[in-house]
């Protein structure tokens, strides 16, 4: 499935996810648009999809509570190519976006990507030298609903800064703590040394 035959998009509300994985027995989260809204506690504008984080250790644990979805892998990332995911089939690197919908006639709803881990480390599919405690990337909506930690989630969005990505950055800001502003400036200085978030971090 290439180009226009990939189809239509209708984002899954949190809550369908939060129904879906709640006895699944592993960590996942809210990421994208939707979690930069969970830690201001706003909406700032609409979603073309619902992205879900899972460790790439859970894939298999994942896929049982999707079972009886269609999904499909990009393959190669960011290619839009598409191939369905077999049942029991363990992606590798650098295969880490994973396009869920209930029916393969329905439009596709959740749109879920694996990151790795060490340990109880996270660490960053775009450069290994960029962690964090399991622990401290985690956050909780007041309905309980898990989503990745704000500066982790800006880290995301500075590779390729879209206007989006600049109101989700102004929404967020003023509402880090020091620790996280240090650790978004730290990270950016691994891989971005010279964005200019930077500036506005220090």
């Amino acid at each position: 499935m290439t180009g226009n035959d990939l189809g239509e998009w209708s984002p899954a509300p949190s809550s369908e996810m939060s129904e879906v994985f709640k006895r699944a027995g592993f960590q996942w989260w809210i990421a994208g648009g939707r979690a930069i809204e969970l830690f201001v506690g706003h909406e700032l504008r609409t979603h073309g999809d619902l992205d879900v984080l899972v460790l790439r250790r859970d894939q298999t644990r994942v896929q049982a509570c999707l079972s009886d979805w269609d999904l499909h892998v990009a393959d190669p990332p960011g290619t839009r190519r598409l191939r369905r995911w077999g049942f029991g089939e363990i992606l590798e690197e650098p295969l880490h976006d994973i396009w869920c919908r209930r029916t393969s006639d329905a439009p596709w709803s959740v749109q879920l990507m694996l990151d790795d881990a060490v340990g109880e480390e996270w660490v960053s599919r775009r450069d290994r030298r960029v962690r964090m405690p399991i622990a401290r990337l985690s956050r909780f909506a007041a309905d309980g609903t898990p989503y990745i930690a704000p500066e982790v989630q800006l880290f995301y969005k500075a590779k390729h800064t879209r206007e989006k990505d600049e109101v989700d950055f102004d929404a967020v800001v003023p509402l880090l703590d020091r620790d996280q502003r240090a650790w978004l400036l730290a990270a950016l200085g691994v891989t971005q040394l010279g964005h200019p978030w930077r500036q506005r971090l220090q």
